[in-house]
């Protein structure tokens, strides 16, 4: 009883230390995006939080939720025109995450993010889909709050909707490829003498986009570069920097977004950094799809290669798997039983014939008595 109570305590202390440790992530991945707000103070076109929290729903489970909401709590107290309307935006930033992971869920997400349906479950659902929930809350408690003015409405939705969908699109692949990263075996010094450039190029494609020359096209070969070469550990984080840039460069008005309206440099940075995800992540899951059939033909090959040295031997049994193996020597096991067992019978049988063949003789060679 005391050692279930112990286990009971040290598994509610992990879960509050990680409710605690999101909400801090919440509220400091927060602070860093409203660094470039667009719309009264809190609406900004890059939400990473809603990145963090898909990705801690999609790690940790439901149970983290509370961790999202404490966080969303915090960062919109010192925002929101009163506490109703912060409760329902927390809401609403607490929902659509988990609406994002239920979909992805139901559509059977890995976090591998390995497969081509992955990358455009993590798109469409995770990012277009879910984000609606908290667009639509936001804005409408913006609106009833009376904090925007009537035609408002929509380009504060748009930014808004754009914002938590890039975050799902850029910060939840980054954080899903930290997961599972590793510092490869046997490279060899030319792989990171080839990440660092990559690293430089995209740091100076960067510098251009925010400046006043409209190169935003110039980030594309980058991710193609990162995502042929190091998959999702050279995709994702080089998509976050390419829309990183891009989001600076919007929000000063420079390059290609001078001269514009909100509504007008938000669809065109949105669209650009939708592009540049998408472009990413389909294209780092589909090469890391060309891999693993790639090293599924390479078994199978071998497999083959072994069969035909083992006919060219004369063996003419199959190479069969490690698995099929193993229940092939139960089988001839199970075989040598019964054979073995058969055997037994007809020895007892002969022995018993023998036995009477003896008994008739020794009769027949007795002398009559009388």
């Amino acid at each position: 009883m005391a050692v279930a109570r112990r286990q009971g305590l040290r598994r509610s202390g992990t879960a509050a230390l990680e409710i605690c440790a999101i909400a801090a992530l919440y509220y400091g991945s927060a602070r860093l995006g409203l660094l470039q707000q667009l719309v009264r103070g809190q609406v900004t076109p890059l939400w990473p939080p809603s990145g963090i929290a898909v990705a801690s729903l999609l790690l940790r489970g439901p149970r983290v939720w509370p961790g999202i909401a404490l966080g969303a709590f915090l960062v919109n107290i010192s925002l929101g025109p009163s506490l109703p309307a912060v409760l329902a935006i927390a809401a609403g930033n607490t929902l659509a995450p988990a609406c994002s992971y239920l979909l992805l869920r139901r559509a059977g997400f890995r976090t591998e993010l390995d497969r081509l349906r992955d990358a455009l479950a993590l798109v469409f659902l995770g990012g277009f889909t879910g984000m609606l929930v908290s667009a639509t809350m936001g804005s409408g408690t913006l609106a009833l709050a009376g904090a925007l003015r009537p035609g408002d409405f929509w380009p504060t939705w748009s930014v808004w909707w754009t914002g938590d969908a890039m975050g799902v699109l850029v910060v939840t692949p980054v954080l899903l490829a930290l997961r599972s990263a590793c510092r490869p075996r046997h490279a060899r010094p030319s792989r990171y003498a080839e990440a660092l450039l990559l690293a430089a190029a995209t740091a100076g494609v960067g510098f251009l986009v925010a400046g006043h020359a409209p190169l935003l096209f110039l980030g594309f070969p980058l991710l193609t570069w990162a995502a042929f070469r190091f998959q999702l550990a050279g995709a994702a984080p080089c998509a976050l920097a390419v829309s990183t840039f891009a989001i600076i460069a919007g929000a000063e008005r420079s390059g290609p977004f001078a001269g514009h309206d909100l509504l007008t440099r938000m669809i065109t940075l949105q669209a650009f950094n939708g592009s540049a995800a998408l472009t990413a992540l389909l294209l780092a899951a589909v090469v890391s799809e060309r891999n693993q059939t790639q090293r599924e033909i390479a078994r199978a090959c071998g497999q083959l290669a072994g069969m035909a040295a083992r006919i060219a031997a004369g063996d003419h049994r199959p190479v069969l798997p490690i698995a099929e193996k193993e229940d092939d020597k139960e089988d001839e096991k199970d075989a040598e039983k019964a054979e073995g067992g058969q055997e037994g019978h007809e020895r007892a049988a002969e022995d018993r014939r023998t036995w009477q063949k003896a008994v008739s003789s020794s009769l027949r060679k007795r002398p009559p008595t009388g």
